[in-house]
């Protein structure tokens, strides 16, 4: 799955608290791969059941204006159970890595949450 957006006021460090930049923001950033990570298993989950982050590791190694493109892909390279282990790249326009690699744990959000770790 990819998914794109632009950096814009509303997702700085500075809009954020992260920080005092208008940059890309950090938890911007894990939204982001949260985000394209579930979109990308949502068409083959069971009514009700969805995911949520729980543990997060990352590199956020480039910093993005605003005005900049920020792609996310992510591909699901094994499943173990409810454990879904994705490898995910989230860079700019200028092509500078933010993070690699995630896992998505899941069941029936009725009972508790998938949980996707970022590391």
């Amino acid at each position: 799955k990819i998914k794109e957006i632009t950096v814009n006021e509303n997702n700085t460090a500075e809009a954020l608290g992260s920080g005092s930049l208008a940059v890309f923001a950090t938890p911007a950033m894990i939204a982001l791969m949260e985000k394209t990570a579930r979109l990308s298993v949502a068409p083959y989950l069971e009514e009700g059941q969805s995911t949520v982050g729980t543990l997060v590791n990352i590199k956020h190694l480039s910093a993005s204006p605003v005005g900049m493109t920020i792609t996310c892909k992510t591909e699901l390279v094994d499943i173990d159970r409810r454990r879904l282990v994705f490898h995910v790249e989230c860079y700019d326009t200028a092509r500078a890595f933010h993070h690699r690699r995630s896992e998505i744990h899941g069941q029936d959000r009725r009972k508790t949450a998938i949980t996707l770790l970022l590391f």
